[in-house]
């Protein structure tokens, strides 16, 4: 394993996705993997941390996280631009080697059978906890997070350093039509806390 991966405390997992970037969903079910982008994503609560991504009636990771109750979200960064407009652009039923042709990297933490995309910033292991109205009327799935890790050269200590970083590690953020923004500087507010 990447040793500037690390474990991120579950106390701690909301804040891999409280500052709102797109992300890279991906599951696993009968040896098929899959990794699909979704913009629509954000935590949801504290304990148990729990968070919230829509996945549409026609994608094919849809298919993959309801047999197998299990994803993993992901916050991709600046080198996986293409990567991730890529794989949030092809389906699987039309591209089977949509992976390999966007230059998907899989990776498995800790042993585990889920697919982990390399190079992203952070990763946020689910189980789903099913919510059949939430998803049939409105594609919108509950994850809670089993597990956290993120690249220490841009996450430690329970916060985003993005500013220590180099330009290529910012999170992305769609807006529309393959149109990203990366994060910008930090600000910090008047007597906020430390």
């Amino acid at each position: 394993m990447n040793p500037h991966i690390q474990p991120v405390p579950l106390e701690k997992a909301y804040r891999l996705l409280n500052h709102g970037p797109t992300v890279l969903v991906s599951s696993r079910f009968d040896g098929i993997d899959n990794v699909m982008a979704a913009a629509w994503a954000c935590a949801l609560d504290f304990a148990p941390p729990k968070l919230t991504v829509v996945l549409d009636k026609a994608v094919r990771t849809r298919a993959l996280v309801e047999a197998s109750g299990r994803f993993v979200v992901q916050v991709p960064t600046v080198a996986l631009l293409d990567l991730t407009n890529e794989v949030g652009n092809r389906s699987l039923a039309e591209h089977p080697d949509k992976l390999p042709e966007a230059g998907v990297e899989l990776l498995r933490l800790a042993g585990d059978t889920l697919p982990f995309v390399a190079g992203c910033a952070a990763w946020l292991e689910c189980r789903l906890v099913p919510e059949p109205h939430n998803q049939a009327s409105y594609d919108l799935f509950i994850g809670e997070v089993m597990a956290a890790w993120a690249d220490e050269r841009v996450f430690r200590d329970g916060h985003w350093h993005f500013e220590d970083a180099g330009p290529e590690w910012r999170s992305i953020h769609h807006v529309a039509g393959g149109h990203f923004y990366a994060i910008g500087e930090p600000m910090r507010a008047h007597g906020a806390d430390e």
